[in-house]
C-alpha cells in the first residue's frame, strides 16, 4: 500500500475513534473531538464546524475580553481566516503572502511572498487573494491567484513544494483555503463566472505534492471520451456543445472530510455562461450547484445531490459543508449540512446522500414554493427561467441568502449560526444578445440586470434537527462576517461597520462588542497558548462584498487608508487601537482635464465591462481596489497607459489589459477623469439601490 493511502486509512480509523481520544499525530488536531488547543484548518476540524470547545472565555466573563495585540496589514485582501498550531498564528494576506507570528504576542517570525501578481495573468482580473490556508504535520499550505498550491515549512517559511493546479492563462485561480484531509491536501479553483475551464477538485499528497486524483465536475468533449462513469453519467444531463464553453462548475470553497466513511464532500459552483439556454439548452447539467461525495482514496464518485438543476442564476453550492451527528426522527444520524445560495438549509444523511430535510432560511424567497421531499427537487415558480420575454424579480439574488462567509455549528446547543444576507435582483433576457461575447473571457452572458434591490443582513440561529429559526439579530448593511461558536456558550461575529460582537449562543443576546474600526468579513478563530484562550480575527473590506458600494449602508472604504489588521483578544487584554480618522475619498488634481461627453460615454461602457468588478460601478469603489477618481495618474496619459496596458503594477494586484486598444484606454481614462471632475465639483452621487 502506498504511504499516503495507508495514512488515509489510518486517518479514517482515527476519525472514528476521535471521540475516545485515540487519534495521534496531525490527525489529533483535526478530529471534531480534539481539545481545541490549536486551530489547524479553515473550519478547525475535518467536520468544518467552526466550533472551538474552549471554555475559558464564556458567557459569564466575556465582558472582561480585551485586545491583547494587533498587527497592521498593508493594502490588499484581508477577508482571510488564520490558522494556529503550536503557538504560531499563520495568515495569508494580500495576494497570498503568508505570515507567521507568535500567537500570544503578534511578533512576526517570518513571511513568504509567492509573487502571484506577476504570474497570475488573466486570473488576476477576478481574484483578489485567498480566504485562508491550512496546516499539516509541520507545514502550511496556501493557494495563489495564479493557481499554484504551495507548501511551506511551518518553522522557517521555506518553500517545500509547489504545484500548478489551475490552468494558467485561463482565468482560473485559487482563493479558498486548501484543506488538509487525512494526509491529503484538497483544493479547488475559482473562475467559474469568467472562464471557459471545466471545474475540478484535486487531491495532492501532503508530503510530496504528488497528484493523487482529480474529479471533474463538468463533462468534457464526448469525442475525447470521459474520464470515468461519473462524467459519462453527467454528460447525459447536458445538451448542445457545452464543452466549447467549459461549463463552469468550479468547486472553489467548500470541503469536508467524513473520516468515518472515508469520503470527501465538496460543493460545486454555477455554470458558465450563467444562462443555461446558452451553454446547454435544457438538461440538469450535473454536477453544477451540487454537493458531491467521493472516495477519499481514489476520488471515485459516491453520491451527489443537486440543489438547483439547470442553474441559470449563479446559485452556487460552494458555501461551507459542516458535518455532525444529530438526532432526527428519534434516530442518531451522521449528517452533512449546507446552506447554499438559494435560500434553503439542507440536512443529508452523509452515508448515502439521502436528503433528510430542507428549510427556508432566506428572509425573502421568490423562485420556489418549497422542496419536494419525494424527488428532492425544488418546486420552481413559473417564469424564473426568464425565457418568455418577461423580467423576474429573484430573491435571493446571485449573492445568495448565504455566501462564502462560513456558518458555525455548536454541538453544545445543537444550533447552526448563519450569516444571512438578503438581496433581490431582476433577471431579464430582453435586449441581451450573446453574439461574439460568448468567447470573450469575463463575458458571462446571462440575463441579470445590474439593478440590485434593497439589501439587509442578519445573524440567525437555526435548529437543523427541526428546521426552525431560534433567534435572529439584524446586522449592518448588505454583508456581514463569518461566525465562530465556542464551548463557552458564545457566538462571535463581525459586521461591516466594524462592530465585533459576542452573543449568548442560546438566545442571541449581545454580551460584548469591540470597535474594530473597519469591516469584518472573515470568521474569527480561537486557540490556547500558555494556558490562555485567545480569539483572533482579520479585519478589512475586500472581495465580493466590496464590488458594489451600494450594499455597504453608506459606509466608505478607501483602499489605501482603511485599517486592515489582525486583532487578537484575551481576558483582561489591555491593548488599544490608535484613533482612526473617518475615511474620505478626494479627487486627484487634474488641471489639464477637458470635458468630452462622447468619449466619456464610450469609456463608461468599456470601464463597466473591464474595470467595474474591482473599481466599482460608476467608478465608485467599495474598497476592493483603489477609487480611481483619486488616482494621481489620471493626469498622466503615458503612465495610465503603462499601468492598464503594460501591467507595470502587476505586483500590486493591478492586471494588464493588453487586448485594449489605444482608443479604448483613452476612453476609459476620460470617463474616470469625468467622474473625478464630478467629485471635485460636489456632483458625484454614489449609485443607489432600487427599493
Amino acid at each position: 500500500m502506498h504511504f499516503s493511502q495507508a495514512l488515509t486509512v489510518m486517518g479514517a480509523f482515527f476519525g472514528l475513534c476521535g471521540i475516545c481520544g485515540a487519534a495521534a499525530g496531525p490527525e489529533a488536531q483535526y478530529v471534531d473531538a480534539a481539545s481545541g488547543t490549536d486551530w489547524p484548518g479553515f473550519g478547525r476540524t475535518y467536520g468544518e464546524q467552526h466550533f472551538s470547545p474552549l471554555t475559558q472565555i464564556d458567557s459569564h466573563n466575556v465582558g472582561r475580553l480585551g485586545l491583547a495585540w494587533y498587527v497592521d496589514l498593508p493594502p490588499g485582501n484581508a477577508a482571510t481566516e488564520p490558522v494556529e498550531v503550536g503557538g504560531v498564528l499563520y495568515y495569508a494576506q494580500g495576494l497570498s503572502v503568508i505570515h507567521a507570528v507568535d500567537a500570544a504576542s503578534g511578533k512576526e517570525l517570518w513571511s513568504y511572498d509567492p509573487h502571484a501578481g506577476e504570474q497570475a495573468g488573466l486570473g488576476l482580473r477576478f481574484s483578489w487573494g485567498g480566504h485562508g490556508l491550512c496546516s499539516w504535520n509541520g507545514r502550511v499550505y496556501v493557494g495563489t491567484p495564479d493557481g499554484r498550491l504551495i507548501a511551506l515549512d511551518g518553522k522557517t517559511g521555506k518553500l517545500v513544494w509547489s504545484v500548478q493546479d489551475a490552468i494558467k492563462g485561463g482565468g482560473q485561480f485559487i482563493n479558498a483555503a486548501p484543506r488538509a484531509l487525512g494526509g491529503k491536501i484538497i483544493v479547488g479553483q475559482g473562475g467559474g463566472d469568467f472562464s471557459f475551464a471545466r471545474g475540478y477538485t484535486t487531491a495532492y499528497d501532503a508530503e510530496t505534492g504528488k497528484q493523487l486524483w482529480r474529479f471533474y465536475t463538468v463533462p468534457g468533449d464526448p469525442a475525447k471520451g470521459f474520464e470515468n462513469k461519473a462524467m459519462a453519467m453527467a454528460a447525459k444531463t447536458w445538451t448542445g456543445q457545452w464543452w466549447k464553453w467549459g461549463g463552469g462548475g468550479e468547486p472553489w470553497n467548500a470541503f469536508a472530510y467524513d473520516a468515518a466513511n472515508n469520503q470527501i464532500l465538496f460543493g460545486v459552483g454555477n455554470g458558465y455562461p450563467w444562462n443555461r439556454e446558452i451553454r446547454s439548452p435544457g438538461g440538469d447539467n450535473l454536477f453544477l450547484c451540487s454537493i458531491v461525495a467521493v472516495d477519499a482514496d481514489t476520488g471515485e464518485y459516491r453520491w451527489h445531490y443537486q440543489f438547483n438543476a439547470g442553474d441559470s442564476w449563479d446559485y452556487d453550492a460552494t458555501m461551507d459543508i459542516e458535518l455532525a451527528d444529530l438526532n432526527i426522527g428519534g434516530k442518531r444520524r451522521q449528517v452533512a449540512m449546507e446552506a447554499p445560495k438559494n435560500g434553503y438549509f439542507y440536512v443529508f444523511d452523509r452515508t448515502d446522500g439521502k436528503l433528510l430535510s430542507a428549510g427556508q432560511i432566506a428572509a425573502k424567497l421568490t423562485w420556489a414554493k418549497g422542496i419536494d421531499m419525494r424527488t428532492g427537487r425544488p418546486i420552481e415558480v413559473s417564469g424564473i427561467r426568464y425565457q418568455d420575454g418577461k423580467a423576474f424579480e429573484m430573491w435571493p439574488s446571485p449573492r445568495g441568502a448565504h455566501s462564502w462567509m462560513p456558518m458555525a455549528f455548536s454541538p453544545q446547543t445543537g444550533l447552526v449560526y448563519i450569516p444571512r444576507l438578503s438581496q433581490g435582483l431582476t433577471f431579464d433576457s430582453r435586449g441581451i444578445d450573446a453574439g461574439e461575447n460568448l468567447r470573450v473571457l469575463g463575458a458571462n452572458i446571462g440575463a441579470a440586470k445590474p439593478d440590485p434591490l434593497d439589501e439587509t443582513s442578519a445573524l440567525i440561529a437555526w435548529n437543523p434537527a427541526t428546521q426552525k429559526l431560534v433567534w435572529e439579530v439584524p446586522t449592518f448593511g448588505g454583508w456581514n462576517g463569518g461566525v465562530l461558536a465556542t464551548g463557552g456558550d458564545l457566538v462571535f461575529q463581525g459586521q461591516i461597520n466594524g462592530r465585533f460582537s459576542a452573543y449568548e449562543a442560546r438566545h442571541g443576546k449581545e454580551l460584548w462588542h469591540f470597535a474594530a474600526q473597519d469591516a469584518l468579513l472573515a470568521a474569527p478563530i480561537s486557540y490556547r497558548v500558555g494556558g490562555k484562550q485567545y480569539v483572533s480575527v482579520v479585519v478589512g473590506m475586500t472581495g465580493t462584498a466590496a464590488i458594489d458600494p451600494r450594499s455597504l449602508g453608506g459606509l466608505i472604504f478607501d483602499y489605501w487608508t482603511q485599517k486592515r489588521r489582525v486583532l487578537t483578544f484575551a481576558l483582561d487584554g489591555n491593548a488599544e487601537l490608535p484613533p482612526a480618522p473617518p475615511p474620505v475619498v478626494q479627487a486627484a488634481p487634474d488641471p489639464d482635464y477637458k470635458p468630452d461627453a462622447a468619449l466619456a460615454a464610450k469609456g463608461a461602457a468599456t470601464f463597466g465591462f473591464n474595470c467595474g468588478i474591482c473599481h466599482g460601478p460608476e467608478a465608485v469603489s467599495g474598497g476592493t481596489a483603489p477609487d480611481l477618481r483619486s488616482s494621481n495618474i489620471l493626469s498622466a496619459g503615458d503612465i495610465f497607459h503603462a499601468v492598464v496596458h503594460d501591467g507595470t503594477r502587476l505586483a500590486e494586484g493591478m492586471p494588464s489589459f493588453k487586448e485594449l486598444s489605444e482608443s479604448d484606454i483613452a476612453a476609459i481614462r476620460q470617463y474616470i477623469r469625468s467622474r473625478a471632475a464630478d467629485l471635485r465639483a460636489g456632483n458625484a452621487k454614489p449609485p443607489t439601490l432600487r427599493q
